[in-house]
Parts: structure tokens; sequence; C-alpha cells
């Protein structure tokens, strides 16, 4: 019994042809996912605004509500360009194309937003012409600590963070299939279906699969109910992915 785990889903319920369509709300796969990512730690600025998705959201987000961060994330995302240049040659060029439009345009106007020490660093390795790929680590430190306090609280009460959300949720659950599983005797019935015990092919371990089946469901006009279980199932912690399977006339927990 102990070693019998609960698959709860995690994606959207998807409609096909002989069944019945609902879908779990987005807000719904929003705070499954919260806590989901809390938990391991997942939901900081760095972890977030360094992957690809989160990056594209976070600019998104900034792009059309926060004015004030759109020159940082535009120099942020020149200095990453720069740092992916190979020969020195271009990075001296780029460099000095960066430090005109991003550095000194703004002294001259006295409204650069960053350190002292940042700009001497710069000015101090440009001027010996030294141009290591880390030449503008002081400004992606200092445009980071802009961004992870107020802006980044902003984003993640916002429907951007919403679709960051779905975006992990669809990650987690892309590559299991129910041929990652052997089913074996049912071990319980509900009203909308059985509960099977299975194994995973890959580790041997055993676990319980909630089949249910969607004609039944739509037949006892039981779409929230389904929903509501899915929902607290996958906020159970059970030390493993909680994911969704789809058939056509089945659907597995």
């Amino acid at each position: 019994k102990g070693d019998v785990k609960c698959i709860a889903a995690k994606v959207l319920l998807k409609e096909t042809a002989s069944t019945t369509s609902f879908f779990l709300f987005p807000f719904s796969i929003r705070s499954v996912m919260q806590k989901y990512l809390e938990e391991r730690g997942e939901l900081t600025f760095d972890k977030i605004f360094h992957q690809k998705i989160g990056f594209l959201l976070f600019k998104d987000y900034c792009m059309n509500e926060i004015d004030e961060a759109v020159p940082q994330l535009k120099f942020y995302e020149e200095i990453k360009e720069y740092e992916k240049l190979d020969s020195e040659e271009e990075r001296l060029s780029r460099s000095r194309q960066i430090y005109d439009t991003y550095i000194m345009k703004e002294l001259l106007s006295c409204s650069h937003p960053f350190s002292k020490q940042a700009v001497d660093h710069v000015q101090t390795h440009l001027s010996k012409k030294q141009v290591p790929a880390s030449l503008f680590q002081p400004y992606i430190e200092e445009i980071c600590d802009s961004l992870r306090g107020k802006i980044f609280h902003k984003f993640m009460e916002s429907d951007k963070f919403t679709r960051f959300c779905q975006w992990k949720n669809v990650e987690l659950n892309i590559h299991l299939t129910m041929n990652d599983f052997s089913v074996h005797r049912i071990i319980g019935r509900g009203g909308f279906g059985e509960v099977y015990g299975c194994r995973k092919a890959d580790t041997g371990k055993m676990y319980a699969m909630k089949c249910l089946d969607k004609k039944r469901i739509k037949m006892k006009q039981g779409e929230t109910l389904a929903l509501n279980e899915r929902i607290m199932l996958s906020l159970v912690s059970t030390g493993v992915k909680h994911e969704v399977l789809f058939r056509r006339k089945k659907l597995h927990l």
C-alpha cells in the first residue's frame, strides 16, 4: 500500500470526437503549478529570468506594462549577443557600439541609472582594448537587481505568469504515454471508472492509475467533480511527477 502512489492530472483535458469537451481553467493550472514549482524552488527571479520561456514572457510583460524596464531589457539582450561573439575583433566593435548607445549617451544626458563602478569597469577595459566576454558583467548584475524586485512581483501577478505556468505544465507532461506502464488488476471502482494497479516500465515502481470513462462522466454531468478531483490529486505530495494520459474514450489519472 505504501508503495502505491497516485498519478494526478496536470494538463488540460482535451476534446475528442466521441467525448465531451471540458477544460481546466487557466487559474486552476496556475495554482497547481505555482505550488509545485514553489516546493522545488523554481519560482525565483533567477530561475525564471534565465530560462528562455520565462525570459520571453517576462520581457513581453514589461514591453506592454512596465515602460521603465524596456531600455534595461534591450541593454541586457545586447550584452548577451555580445557575449556570444567568438572573435576579439567582433567583440571590440560591438562593445564600442554598446558603450556609445547604452552608456555614453545616458552619461551625456545625466540619465545613466547604473553605478560609477560599472562605468569605470567598462571604460578601463575599453581604453586598453581589452574586450573579454565578461566585459559588461557588472551591468548584467545591476540590470537583474533592478528587475528582481517590484517589477518581478508584478509579473508574478500577471496573466503572463499564468502563461508561464501553463508552459511548465506542458513541459512536465510532454513525454509520458500509456506505453510507459504495464497495467495489472483492478484495485477499486468509482462512479466514473476504475482504479488499476500498474507498474512503470523503466523504474518498476507501482502506482495507482485511475481510468475515468468520459462517456460516463458526460452522462452523469460529472465534469466539475472530475476536475475538482484532478486538482485535489495534483496537490497531493507523492514525491513523483503528477501526470495525465488520454485515450479516445478514457482519461487516465
